[in-house]
């Protein structure tokens, strides 16, 4: 018996990288997993037969967050979904899905900061908002924001904007939801490697630089953040909630050195 049998999940980006992780730990404890995948559809497939060929129970759904019609998509893949495997109601909801834009504040576009506003938080925001009705009593909602909340890196302006103000959710939806016994909660991470960072994280130049800044000495794998979202799914992380939890190894814990 896994400790999420009986419950389900919906993990937007969770076809590759942080959110496949996430996905298939949630669906090795026991939960349905809802895979929102934005256009790669092949990796979507991936993520839900590895799931299947373990056991699990998962479904795609498709959504191209920031355009619109996005919400209405993925709400109508989701409830479609969890109707063919008997289900009506929603227990987990991550908001992992996000985009990176690397520009400084003299750079940025105003295209570009609307973007990353509208997949980074309005899409977390409003897809709460859109969900409510199914999530059920004692439910879960992690957000997965970024250390870039409070490291600061001036070439990452409309990034951390985004995931400073995602990570700042929390606290009020902890507030109001609180009664039905359902946590929110924030996670942190820091360098992951990850299908998309690999190039950038495994040359030799940034790899040494990131472990040197890093207290556990080593880069994050997609998997010690779905750990944390286990946890807080799980019946152990039910007296957490309106937390921002740091998944970094401890990066950039002290003075920031000359590059």
């Amino acid at each position: 018996m896994g400790e999420l049998d009986g419950r389900t999940a919906l993990v937007t980006g969770g076809s590759r990288g942080i959110g496949r992780a996430v996905a298939l730990r949630l669906a090795a404890d026991g939960a349905l997993v809802a895979v929102h995948y934005a256009g790669n559809e092949e990796a979507a497939a991936e993520t839900v037969g590895l799931i299947a060929g373990s056991g699990g129970r998962a479904f795609a759904v498709r959504a191209r967050f920031g355009e619109d019609g996005a919400l209405d998509q993925l709400f109508e893949g989701l409830t479609a979904g969890l109707a063919e495997h008997g289900e009506d109601g929603l227990d987990v909801l991550v908001n992992n899905a996000g985009i990176h834009v690397m520009a400084s504040i003299g750079q940025i576009t105003e295209e570009e900061f609307d973007r990353v506003m509208a997949v980074n938080l309005r899409t977390p925001v409003f897809l709460i908002q859109r969900v409510l009705p199914l999530l059920r009593d004692g439910g879960r909602i992690v957000n997965v924001a970024s250390t870039a909340a409070r490291i600061g890196a001036p070439v990452q302006i409309g990034y951390a904007v985004s995931k400073t103000a995602l990570t700042a959710l929390a606290a009020p939806l902890a507030n109001e939801f609180g009664r039905r016994g359902i946590t929110v909660n924030t996670i942190n991470p820091g360098v992951i490697l990850t299908d998309m960072t690999s190039p950038w994280v495994n040359a030799q130049e940034t790899n040494g630089w990131v472990e040197s800044l890093t207290a556990l000495g080593r880069i994050g794998q997609p998997e010690d953040v779905a750990d944390i979202v286990g946890f807080l799914a799980g019946a152990q992380g039910r007296w957490v909630t309106g937390q921002a939890i740091d998944a970094s190894g401890g990066f950039y814990l002290g003075p920031i050195p000359p590059v």
